[in-house]
């Protein structure tokens, strides 16, 4: 009885190891919990959107089970693997690799926001204690890779669409693993030790060109010209894609038209066709940079020349392709588009900070703007690499922009044309200090704060003029000089005192001597009187001998009327 009462009273606990895991790193647990949680928001949100349009659909071609398995397929293929579709008319598996460079917003966003939050400690930055960065970010991508494996698992047991495991090996870590460690580094502000570490496997002559004098302020302005460089590359593409999709707004309203039928329809191309605008945009910043687009083995479009295209499936955004042809003027003004970019990162490298006016050399001013043309072209290339892929078998096997002319082309476009206009802004800036008057600033659009920021401040009471003139007394001896003379008559005013010193200010304004009884009486004899000083009130020793007398009259009057000589006093009181 004794051991069951010992048993049934001893504390259910867990294990050391557990315990001593769950003490010793406290964002592991909460970092895989957020990964399995970013995974399966953005699953869920998949699987509503295909559950919604199978719901809706007429004709849907499978029950519940085959849409969750389309979803999942949708899902993998957000993260840039490649799926296989079985179902062709052909009966030979058909490759899908272009990734929907919109979905793949989502499940990024998702896994950056779970690290952040595991690193800050579920604070949010509002007061939360720091986790370990790398318990952190294994533990996100741990959850999310769990989860990952289980949805590849079930989209490869049946459905239309399969995935490729190499593909899927490669494709989903890289994208958790990436997106967490961003999402880890903001938590913590962003630091430059993880920056340096990585450059620090460069070889020596490239760490010296980034770790010497300036190195990473220089390094920074080039990563952010980079960025503006590819902002308006793919902007740029975005509106040529508008412009010809305007074009030709009647050949993309008859191919959604010949697609599908039903709105349920429509609508799913529709969200089809939003999905693939960047790609689009891509595209068309490809076509503008000169290398231009496949569209089958051996059909290149590009300005200079375009080959006759295969025949395409109808689709909306496919109707907006240029004709076959090229070479008019209005391919060749296309090039608008990167000529502005280049033009762009080299004022933006010649606005920096370091290479305003006589700041950077010449030298470090084109170096500055070469390695913003390598990053701006990596960026591209990379964007070219996952906006394209297979879409089928035989024509279709290539389709998109090829990588590496995109990324070479935006080096030759940015370096050719961003040096010159780099060293142009920068010569023209120094030529404008030059030519500035002396003491007036350069910039006639400087405000006044940014000069006063500049300029050294005195501390309050260490000298100069606010230390030596405490105050002001004209106006008051201007007031009490008028004052002086007679009514009506106007006093000239006293001329001010100057300044008066602090440490002398006791002695400036010391009392005056007191005035013996007998000068009272009358005046001495041989010495003029003294005329009254405009500014000093009346002594003090009058005013008592005057109140005295009016006490001695009071006393006298209430002996002869027999009064108290208290309350006489106080009846009479003090004559006012």
């Amino acid at each position: 009885m004794a051991v069951v009462i010992q048993m049934t009273a001893r504390r259910l606990s867990l294990s050391p190891l557990l315990t001593r895991m769950r003490d010793r790193s406290p964002g592991l647990a909460a970092g895989f919990l957020g990964g399995v949680l970013a995974a399966g928001l953005g699953l869920g949100s998949f699987a509503m959107l295909v559950m919604v349009l199978w719901i809706s659909s007429p004709y849907p071609d499978s029950g519940p089970g085959g849409a969750l398995h389309v979803a999942a397929a949708l899902w993998l293929l957000a993260h840039g693997v490649e799926l296989v579709r079985v179902d062709t008319l052909s009966g030979v598996p058909a490759p899908v690799g272009v990734t929907p460079l919109l979905l793949l917003a989502l499940p990024v966003w998702l896994v950056r926001r779970a690290a952040r939050d595991a690193a800050e400690g579920g604070g949010g930055g509002s007061g939360g204690a720091l986790v370990s960065g790398g318990a952190a970010w294994a533990g996100v991508v741990a959850g999310y890779l769990a989860v990952g494996s289980g949805v590849a698992c079930y989209a490869a047991a049946g459905g239309a669409l399969l995935p490729s495991w190499g593909w899927t090996a490669v494709c989903v870590p890289a994208v958790a693993v990436s997106a967490a460690g961003a999402g880890v580094w903001s938590a913590r502000g962003c630091p430059h030790e993880y920056v340096d570490g990585a450059l620090a496997l460069l070889p020596r002559g490239l760490r010296r060109l980034f770790f010497g004098e300036d190195g990473r302020e220089r390094l920074g302005a080039a990563g952010r010209a980079a960025g503006v460089g590819a902002t308006v590359l793919v902007g740029g593409g975005a509106l040529l894609v508008a412009v010809s999709s305007v074009w030709h707004l009647g050949s993309a309203r008859a191919a959604l038209l010949q697609l599908t039928e039903g709105w349920s329809g429509r609508f799913a191309v529709l969200l089809l066709c939003v999905a693939l605008v960047p790609n689009a945009a891509v595209w068309g910043a490809a076509y503008a940079l000169g290398p231009g687009y496949a569209l089958g083995v051996g059909h290149v479009v590009a300005p200079l020349s375009s080959a006759p295209a295969p025949l395409l499936p109808p689709f909306p955004l496919l109707a907006a392709v240029p004709e076959a042809g090229g070479g008019t003027p209005w391919y060749w003004a296309t090039g608008v588009v990167p000529f502005v970019a280049a033009v762009t990162v080299g004022v933006f490298v010649a606005a920096t900070k370091g290479a305003a006016g006589s700041g950077w050399a010449p030298g470090r001013t084109t170096v500055v703007v070469v390695l913003a043309g390598v990053g701006c072209g990596v960026l591209m290339g990379a964007l070219a690499g996952m906006a394209g892929g297979p879409l089928g078998v035989a024509a279709l096997a290539r389709f998109g922009p090829v990588w590496w002319q995109v990324g070479g082309a935006v080096v030759v476009w940015i370096v050719g044309l961003g040096v010159p206009v780099a060293l142009t802004v920068r010569g023209w800036r120094w030529w404008r200090e030059r030519r500035a008057p002396e003491g007036r600033p350069a910039n006639p659009r400087e405000s006044r704060e940014s000069r006063e920021s500049r300029e050294p401040r005195e501390p309050w009471g260490s000298g100069g003029a606010g230390a030596t003139e405490l105050y002001d007394f004209s106006v008051f001896e201007e007031g009490g000089a008028r004052l002086a003379g007679a009514p009506g008559e106007l006093v000239e005013p006293v001329p001010p005192f100057g300044a008066v010193e602090r440490a002398g200010l006791a002695e400036a304004v010391a009392p005056a001597e007191p005035v013996p009884p007998a000068a009272r009486a009358g005046s001495v004899p041989g010495v003029e009187p003294v005329p009254p000083a405009v500014s000093v009130a009346p002594a003090a020793p009058a005013e008592s001998v005057d109140r005295e007398g009016d006490r001695e009259v009071g006393r006298a009057v209430s002996r002869e009327t027999g009064a108290d000589a208290t309350g006489g006093e106080d009846a009479a009181g003090p004559v006012r």
